[in-house]
């Protein structure tokens, strides 16, 4: 692992994240390891004694303010309020506060911590059908209360246009640096982008169709615990087209055979909850399309990541043959 997240950085983090356990009620004996890198350093916490377990975000710096953090941790506690979704909790401070920090050589470093949730990332195969019929409906869960949530004035989430995504405000940098374009294939890109951009702007973002998502339902954020079906992770939510959490949901596995009947599925499961217009469904294969630059984007800023380095030039290929069937299909 290399960058940002090499190995000396990643004993720097768990050593910051351990000097702010006792806030949470942990000493800094705790058997601190690491789960994950992408965005930010997940670690998970057990106590020796009780092993009570504790999951440590360190938050990459640079992506969100301490607002946005505070944000996100708001509707995730409003959403459990109302029961809308199986999500762990964030856990509150000694001194009532939910964001920790630590300095590391003059910046600060943001610290969650969330309770530990049970359960194992659903896994590719015809059983992920009926899960996406569950996704659906806890998707217009999701979206519905988002209509109707009276958020507090500081309130602040990034929204994902087009603008933030593919076009001139990129939050994960510029599709254009992914590793394996040549000139053709950039032209390539740039013609799926230009048709997207005027069919994101005639859709429009009316209230009924964009609004706050969680806007990262890849199976990596989802688990599975007998016949529940929990949601973690809401590091990216922010405001978005409805339609863009199936495509986020799909993330990685876009090429596989049984997107087809994952999509049917999602549809049918949301409407189970709410209305999902047929103009929303055929909208459908554009968010995947836009999902996936954005996607060949987020590799190419973070080359440091597993995930970055396990996909590579692969990814990028991928990239250009969906890009040339949905143009084909497009008809354009």
């Amino acid at each position: 692992m290399g960058g940002i997240y090499d190995d000396n950085m990643i004993g720097v983090l768990k050593t910051g994240a351990m000097s702010v356990l006792p806030g949470w009620g942990m000493g800094m004996d705790a058997d601190v390891s690491l789960l994950t890198v992408s965005e930010n350093a997940t670690f998970l916490a057990t106590d020796p004694a009780t092993r009570a377990k504790l999951i440590l975000r360190v938050h990459r710096p640079g992506y969100h303010t301490r607002a946005e953090i505070e944000s996100e941790l708001a509707w995730i506690n409003a959403l459990r309020a109302s029961e809308i979704v199986h999500t762990p909790k964030p856990r509150l401070r000694s001194d009532g506060s939910l964001v920790a920090e630590f300095d590391h050589d003059g910046v600060s470093r943001h610290v969650v911590a969330f309770d530990f949730m049970a359960g194992e990332e659903p896994s590719a195969g015809d059983a992920l059908v009926d899960g996406f019929f569950k996704l659906g409906a806890i998707s217009a869960r999701l979206h519905g209360h988002a209509r109707q949530w009276a958020r507090s004035v500081n309130f602040v989430r990034k929204s994902w246009t087009f603008d933030t995504t593919l076009g001139a405000t990129p939050h994960w940098g510029d599709w254009r640096a992914a590793p394996g374009l040549d000139g053709a294939s950039t032209a390539l890109l740039e013609r799926v982008c230009h048709h997207l951009e005027h069919k994101l702007m005639a859709f429009g973002m009316d209230k009924d169709r964009f609004g706050l998502i969680h806007a990262d339902l890849r199976l990596a954020n989802l688990l599975v615990d007998g016949n529940r079906l929990g949601v973690i992770d809401f590091d990216d939510c922010g405001f978005g087209w409805f339609g863009y959490d199936f495509a986020a949901a799909i993330s990685f596995i876009e090429l596989d055979p049984i997107i087809p009947a994952l999509k049917e599925a999602w549809v049918e499961g949301y409407r189970t909850e709410a209305p999902f217009l047929s103009a929303d469904t055929e909208m459908l294969d554009s968010f995947v399309m836009l999902r996936r630059l954005l996607l060949t984007a987020w590799i190419a800023s973070h080359p440091e990541t597993p995930t970055a380095q396990e996909m590579g030039t692969g990814f990028t290929n991928g990239t250009l043959q969906m890009a040339e069937s949905f143009l084909s299909a497009e008809g354009v």
